[in-house]
């Protein structure tokens, strides 16, 4: 199987849009290598502004628990140095994605790493699961969790987890030896229907 190093992420924020100037108020990091999680990184941030009550509530991650936090600036170098030159992935990357690259550009650090998506490689090996949210598919595979959802390193850590599953998953149905972080970055690109044929091809 594939045993590349990932770092698995997942960012809380303030809204949708860091083009609509909302910021991170928690992230939460783990790095996986030959199969397992190998280091974790979690810190709450102080974005400098208030956050909504729909926010706090949503979170459990509340105001007064920020204001305390380190700023934003601050974690991100750490974020930073944690991710190094490793493949990154997120469930529903293009939000995590973009939050990433909007904080790194505020310290003047550009994202050199890959991103995957869990979110669509999950669209195209489980196509029978009720929906491809983070919690439906960690019950939908009986991936062990303790019951904690949208906590930055909660996610990243059932991310990850559902991340292992999907690669021994294609593993053991496919034939493939070894899967890749390019093969999955591939997949969540192929045509639902086209799943089978693509991992065939790469299994041979």
């Amino acid at each position: 199987m594939g045993n590349f190093t990932a770092v698995i992420i997942d960012f809380e924020t303030t809204g949708l849009s860091p083009n609509m100037g909302d910021r991170t108020i928690e992230v939460g990091a783990v790095l996986i290598d030959n199969n397992r999680i190998v280091d974790k990184f979690q810190s709450l941030m102080n974005p400098g502004m208030r956050i909504s009550t729909f926010i706090e509530e949503y979170t459990g991650i509340t105001n007064k628990m920020l204001s305390t936090a380190a700023p934003v600036k601050d974690v991100m170098k750490n974020l930073a140095r944690f991710i190094h030159q490793h493949h990154l992935v997120a469930h529903n990357a293009s939000f995590d994605c973009k939050f990433l690259d909007a904080e790194l550009a505020r310290i003047s650090h550009k994202r050199k790493n890959d991103f995957a998506c869990s979110l669509l490689s999950a669209r195209r090996i489980y196509q029978d699961a009720p929906n491809h949210k983070l919690e439906t598919l960690v019950r939908y595979k009986n991936i062990k969790t303790d019951g904690t959802y949208h906590r930055a390193l909660a996610d990243a850590e059932m991310t990850a987890h559902l991340w292992l599953r999907m690669m021994a998953d294609i593993k053991s149905e496919y034939g493939l030896k070894n899967v890749t972080f390019q093969l999955m970055q591939q997949l969540g690109k192929v045509p639902k229907k086209k799943v089978g044929e693509f991992l065939k091809k790469n299994g041979a």
